[in-house]
């Protein structure tokens, strides 16, 4: 797969999983115009993920350049000149690069290896894991701008860390580091240095690419819509998911080499 050329981001994939760097360091990585536009036309054609054969890519890895930053947020000096139309256009923008995120039928992991705040925390929640550097600090500090969240960071903060972390974090616009992250479960791990990072990372989609391709799409898709249903309502698309797997060739390999007592060869590998 091409995975194309971008100004703002050096893409490069490592074995199973696929590195996107936002290299933007003079910026500290902001989310600039420029930026986000590659990352809408990158996650589009990632949208191809699944439909061949064969999967090339069973992970995603996003990160920034430098050893300080993330994403550091929006960029404010191109806010600065915007209208309120042009600002929604914006945050729109940024919406569906986060939902393409989450649509995607693999893995996607958020190593966050410096400052991650506002638009730079936002990004990191539309990932399925944020990994985190010790340095790591994490954000919603619009209300010190006059703002509030422009890229989902009002919606996905309450489902990561519960309602009233949430407010807390954004009405105050306070800065936490990436062990109180860990705390209140932001994050799922935290590593020594950027370096075990990544390794961290690409460990992690190795583990998964072990697995039932179609399953892991499966299971993504399913947790994503159950999120924010009644128990009634998540059971009945949990059951949905589950037909849907068995009915997949991976499941049929998958039982016969359990019975088997033999390794599991899916197609999708």
């Amino acid at each position: 797969m091409d995975f194309g050329t971008y100004e703002t981001l050096l893409v490069e994939q490592r074995k199973d999983a696929l590195l996107v760097t936002i290299n933007q360091p003079a910026s500290m990585n902001a989310l600039a115009a420029a930026v986000v536009e590659d990352l809408h036309a990158l996650t589009g054609m990632l949208a191809r993920i699944g439909t061949d054969a064969h999967w090339q890519v069973r992970g995603v890895i996003i990160t920034g350049a430098g050893d300080k930053s993330f994403v550091a947020g929006a960029n404010i000096v191109e806010m600065n000149s915007m209208d309120p139309a042009a600002a929604l256009a914006y945050g729109r923008r940024m919406h569906d690069v986060t939902l393409r995120l989450e649509a995607l039928p693999v893995p996607v992991i958020a190593a966050v290896n410096g400052f991650a705040l506002g638009g730079g925390c936002e990004l990191a929640m539309a990932c399925d894991f944020l990994y985190a550097s010790v340095n790591a600090s994490f954000g919603q500090p619009e209300v010190n701008l006059g703002l509030v969240p422009g890229f989902g960071g009002s919606v996905r903060l309450q489902q990561r860390v519960g309602i009233g972390m949430a407010r807390e974090l954004i009405y105050t616009g306070r800065r936490i580091k990436s062990a109180e992250a860990l705390r209140i479960g932001l994050v799922n791990r935290v590593l020594d240095d950027n370096a075990a990072l990544l390794a961290a990372a690409e460990e992690t989609i190795a583990e998964i690419a072990a697995k039932a391709p179609t399953a892991v799409a499966n299971v993504k898709n399913a947790l994503n819509e159950i999120a924010g249903l009644n128990v009634v309502e998540g059971l009945e698309a949990e059951a949905r998911s589950f037909v849907r797997a068995f009915e997949t060739e991976d499941s049929v390999v998958g039982r016969a080499a359990f019975v088997a007592k033999a390794a599991p060869e899916f197609p999708g590998r």
